[in-house]
């Protein structure tokens, strides 16, 4: 068998390297230069979708009437879009 420094080896090679994995990939600078940009790419943000969201979140309604005439809106967004989409698939 190996023998007592062979096992000393072992013992610190399965400690040393998930407490190097967790150090090098659990650093925050790592994860803006590497996963921030490639998850951009993956998924693009759509600047309507941020766009609206703002607003939405720029102005509220207040009152229920106001509210309303906000749903409607969105709906109406929605179904011009599933439209949209429909007639791009038909074609």
């Amino acid at each position: 068998m190996g023998g007592p420094n062979l096992e000393v080896f072992k013992f610190s090679l399965y400690l040393f390297i998930p407490i190097c994995a967790l150090v090098h990939f659990g650093d925050p600078q790592w994860y803006r230069n590497t996963v921030l940009p490639y998850k951009e790419q993956l998924f693009p943000p759509e600047k309507r979708l941020l766009q609206a969201i703002h607003n939405t979140l720029n102005q509220l309604p207040t009152d229920q009437s106001s509210l309303r005439e906000e749903l409607a809106r969105i709906k109406s967004e929605r179904l011009t879009r599933r439209l949209a989409r429909e007639e791009e698939n038909k074609s």
